[in-house]
C-alpha cells in the first residue's frame, strides 16, 4: 500500500464535500446537546440534598443570638411606666408590618 499525500487528499475530498452539507446541522445539534446537558446538570445539582453530617457540622458553628436580661427588664419597665410606649409596643406586636 502506497501512502502518498496526494492520494489521501484525493480520497478525502468527496468525504469533505459531503460533510460540508451537514455543517449547519452538526453545529445546531452540538449547541442543542450542550444546552440539554447543562439543563440536566443544573437540575441534578439543584435537587441535591446535603447529607446529615454536613448539616450537623454547620449547625455546630451557628451562634444563637442571646438577649441581655438587663436590657429586657429595662424595656419592660419602660413599657409599664409609659402608656404611649405600651400601646406602641402592643401595636407593633399585633401588626409588625405597619409603618
Amino acid at each position: 500500500m502506497n501512502l502518498d499525500i496526494k492520494n489521501i487528499i484525493a480520497k478525502l475530498e468527496p468525504i469533505v464535500k459531503n460533510a460540508k452539507r451537514y455543517t449547519v446541522f452538526v453545529f445546531i445539534l452540538a449547541v442543542v446537546g450542550t444546552y440539554g446537558f447543562l439543563v440536566f446538570r443544573i437540575n441534578t445539582l439543584a435537587s441535591q440534598e446535603p447529607d446529615e453530617d454536613a448539616v450537623t457540622e454547620r449547625l455546630k458553628t451557628v451562634q444563637r443570638p442571646r438577649i441581655d436580661e438587663d436590657a429586657l427588664s429595662k424595656i419592660e419597665k419602660l413599657e409599664d411606666q409609659n402608656i404611649q410606649l405600651k400601646t406602641l409596643f402592643q401595636d407593633a406586636r399585633d401588626n409588625p408590618f405597619v409603618e
